[in-house]
């Protein structure tokens, strides 16, 4: 960490500025950090030191919170938000990630003088931190990890996995998380987790404790060996099994991740988003790894093929709030919200049904999501088989796919959480199901 005011002085006013606008727009952090010049012309170190201050803040806002208030005689006005976002970055550099207090006290006074909104808390500021400072080891443990979580999602994934699951699925979002790669070729698992110094997963994936800061001098990134994929967010593709030859859509394709699954195995693939951009990049990690797919810039609740062809295998990865990614982002638990949820899911009710009308009898459907909330997973699955009785569950194998036998419902579904794995590092949150259609359907 930074361990003087100077030194590190470019990289939290970013971290603030990004923290702020993350809690008062609810834009990502990464796409807040992007947007300032200033961050982009720090170092790569400094870059870093932004993004996990600001991603720490988030993550244990609930605690810092508690923190603060027992040094603040009152709360700051609800307009100080500035200011506010100082004292909690500040507090979080203390508490949870080790910074020496004087650095980050000294930081913050000096960033507090810097604008006039915020020029006034200078001495609160001052008087507050230090006394943060020294006592950081007691109040990182003022508050239990529970209160992190934003009330709506608390009494969401209470609701669906049990009060005895809320403390692990909370720790779950509490550090950065390592990364995993999705071989192009699973044969050579063993070789590139050696070369890569690489864990291994039951589920095939290669896991790296920590995310390099150039992901592009890895071995085998130069010949398309490998693409990140989180090992829970390349389940959904593998429900498919063999592809060898059969036709396969992946709706709502960017980044890439499971187009370039599908394709290697052996599918002949069409890749439709509605994002001339994000399709832009999924044709670029194809060219990386040497695949293919037709790319198509549609809406995946509207198109049809022109030849009206159907597909063996349709893969919808839906719209949805991410709540399952919280170890990536976790700026997804402050900016959505129960309105997010429902509104999502009217989106996803009319996207499964269209691409149910794209696979030919006797073909598959995946709809998956990358949220733990059942409104967007099990409840869409669960309405529209209702409603189509041509097409019928598939139960997944939780030993054949790798996972912990709690990762597969009584249903027959795919249900991830960030606190399965914890010893190895959690996985994301992803819901999935297969569902294969009748050969009599439409004749």
């Amino acid at each position: 960490m930074q361990d003087s005011p100077e030194t590190g002085l470019p990289a939290r006013r970013a971290a603030a500025r990004a923290y702020a606008e993350t809690l008062q727009r609810g834009r990502p952090l990464d796409q807040t950090l992007a947007s300032q010049p200033d961050f982009k012309r720090l170092d790569p170190r400094d870059r870093a030191f932004a993004r996990l201050i600001g991603a720490t803040a988030l993550r244990r806002k609930g605690q810092i919170g508690a923190a603060l208030s027992e040094f603040l005689e009152r709360p700051l006005p609800d307009n100080a938000i500035h200011a506010m976002a100082l004292l909690e970055t500040a507090a979080a550099q203390m508490i949870f990630l080790e910074t020496p207090p004087h650095a980050a006290v000294g930081a913050t006074v000096t960033l507090m003088g810097e604008r006039k909104e915020t020029e006034r808390y200078k001495s609160l500021a001052n008087a507050v931190l230090r006394k943060v400072g020294q006592n950081a080891d007691s109040l990182s443990h003022l508050a239990p990890v529970e209160t992190n979580l934003p009330v709506w999602l608390m009494v969401g994934w209470t609701d669906a996995y049990g009060e005895e699951a809320m403390p692990g699925l909370a720790e779950s979002w509490m550090g950065e998380p390592p990364l995993d790669l999705t071989l192009k070729d699973p044969a050579e698992a063993a070789q590139r987790a050696t070369a890569l110094d690489a864990e291994c997963l039951p589920t095939g994936s290669l896991r790296l404790a920590r995310a390099p800061r150039d992901l592009t001098r890895l071995e085998g990134f130069a010949d398309g060996a490998w693409w990140v994929q989180d090992a829970a967010a390349a389940i959904p593709a593998r429900l498919l099994g063999d592809l060898t030859g059969k036709r396969a859509l992946d709706l709502c394709a960017a980044p890439g991740g499971k187009t370039m699954q599908l394709a290697a195995a052996g599918a002949e693939v069409t890749a439709l988003d509605r994002s001339e951009s994000r399709l832009k990049r999924v044709e670029e990690n194809l060219a990386r790894t040497g695949l293919s797919a037709a790319m198509v810039k549609a809406d995946a609740a509207k198109w049809t093929p022109p030849d009206g062809a159907l597909f063996d295998a349709v893969l919808l990865d839906a719209p949805c709030t991410a709540t399952g990614t919280l170890r990536r982002s976790p700026d997804v638990a402050w900016a959505k919200s129960p309105e997010d949820v429902a509104a999502l899911a009217r989106t996803q009710t009319a996207m499964i049904r269209h691409a149910a009308s794209l696979v030919a009898p006797g073909g598959s459907l995946v709809y998956c999501t990358c949220s733990l909330q059942p409104d967007e997973g099990e409840a869409i699955v669960r309405a529209f088989l209702a409603e189509h009785p041509e097409f019928q569950t598939a139960a997944a194998d939780a030993s054949g796919l790798g996972l912990p036998d709690e990762a597969v419902t009584l249903d027959g579904w795919v249900r991830t959480r960030p606190d399965f794995w914890a010893e190895r590092g959690g996985m994301d949150g992803f819901f999935a199901a297969r569902m294969n259609k009748s050969r009599s359907a439409g004749v």
